[in-house]
């Protein structure tokens, strides 16, 4: 299928995890990819894999973002960028609660101001966010981490509602535990020794069984980035295995 053909894709995070195997199927589906990750090496090893463009950025600093949107004029924004935390509300201190909401909250909010503009020019575009289940469901030592991922999910419904009726859709995803690097090297440095076992948990914690592996993530970005969502905007789409509903 090449349900995207014709299309720019900007991805940001797309250097690894989610975001580069949306990067990966966009460029399956006939989209020109455009990897926007603060990781020089792993974008442009991605971009080179997708023949797209890499770009650096880093999605908490304004400058960076303008810079690596300048001239970019994507007909699709992915956010998939975003850092984790784990920690109550008493053990997070403020500089690390800062650090999320600068990459989770104010990265999100950069890229698709800077994304926008050219998308009203153009008539339309979609912005798919990526938000979490915990903007939905609380889950333990998490504060820092849900509150960015609420936030995500509220600025999703803004923007689809200011723009629904100009042409630009905005959704986003709200995925349970997805296999990824991040899980191996975060198990790798809590848990050293006990890695299988503590995945184990991890996985057994999904009403299925199982984590998400990340092209499943892909495959409902590009539906919802193509033409046959055109209905589709102001959405939440939980991808959890039934960890919202089911537990």
């Amino acid at each position: 299928m090449r349900r995207l053909a014709g299309k720019r894709a900007a991805v940001t995070g797309g250097g690894s995890g989610i975001g580069r195997a949306i990067c990966e199927r966009f460029a399956e589906e006939g989209a020109e990819v455009q990897v926007l990750d603060r990781d020089a090496g792993a974008g442009a090893e991605v971009a080179a894999a997708v023949g797209g463009g890499y770009h650096r950025c880093d999605v908490s600093d304004g400058a960076s973002v303008a810079n690596a949107f300048a001239g970019l004029a994507p007909d699709i924004l992915v956010t998939s960028a975003a850092i984790a935390h784990v920690g109550s509300l008493e053990t997070t201190r403020p500089g690390d609660f800062d650090r999320v909401m600068a990459v989770n909250v104010r990265g999100v909010y950069l890229c698709m101001q800077a994304a926008l503009p050219g998308m009203l020019e153009r008539g339309g575009g979609a912005i798919l966010n990526l938000a979490s289940v915990v903007s939905k469901v609380g889950i333990p030592d998490r504060f820092a981490y849900s509150t960015s991922k609420g936030a995500v999910l509220a600025m999703t419904l803004s923007v689809a509602r200011d723009y629904v009726g100009r042409g630009v859709r905005c959704n986003c995803l709200c995925p349970a535990r997805v296999h990824t690097p991040f899980v191996d090297n975060y198990l790798k440095e809590s848990y050293p020794g006990r890695e299988a076992e503590v995945f184990a948990e991890l996985e057994a914690s999904q009403p299925i069984g199982r984590m998400a592996e990340p092209g499943e993530i892909a495959s409902l970005a590009a539906y919802l980035c193509s033409g046959e969502a055109s209905f589709v905007t102001g959405a939440a789409f939980d991808i959890d295995g039934g960890f919202t509903r089911l537990r």
